[in-house]
């Protein structure tokens, strides 16, 4: 997805940030290197205008503003959700009988494998609606839903997942 990308390239690598500037943008020679003169905190500014550069290009204007939007929602505001997260579809009967949260992680693909799951969870980095998982064995049910309707998965602070009951 266009948020997908676009969190890619704000994760970029403080150091690469000026060169993949210089490589993927058409931006002037003077702003990236005001851009890449940016330390500490400020260097997170540069990082989502190449976010938004580079998706602009990929996936049109649009999209990278509302991925940008979406991240700021996410990660500024500390919204349960912003409106372009990755979503997944769960029937609901399978979510009334409950799953396994391991397996719904592997399932929704916010981990490879079981084991991959299952040692997030335990290290504190499995979260659902923005609350770690005490237990990879804790069974994830439509109960689970937010105020929104959803229920949302995160593995790590950067990795989010909206599930939808079909």
């Amino acid at each position: 997805s266009a948020y997908d990308y676009w969190q890619y390239w704000r994760n970029t690598e403080d150091a690469d940030v000026g060169r993949f500037l210089r490589l993927f943008t058409d931006l002037p020679l003077d702003e990236i290197a005001r851009l890449e003169a940016l330390e500490g905190v400020e260097i997170n500014d540069a990082k989502k205008i190449l976010a938004g550069e580079i998706t602009r290009l990929c996936h049109g204007s649009d999209a990278a503003a509302a991925a940008a939007e979406t991240a700021r929602k996410t990660f500024e505001e500390g919204s349960s959700l912003g409106g372009e997260l990755p979503s997944f579809d769960i029937p609901a009967a399978e979510l009334e009988a409950g799953i396994a949260a391991f397996e719904l992680f592997r399932r929704v693909e916010l981990a490879a494998s079981n084991g991959e799951a299952r040692r997030l969870i335990k290290g504190g980095g499995g979260k659902l609606n923005d609350k770690a998982i005490g237990n990879e064995t804790q069974a994830i049910t439509l109960a689970d839903r937010n105020a929104d309707g959803v229920i949302k998965l995160s593995a790590g602070k950067k990795r989010h997942i909206v599930i939808r009951a079909q």
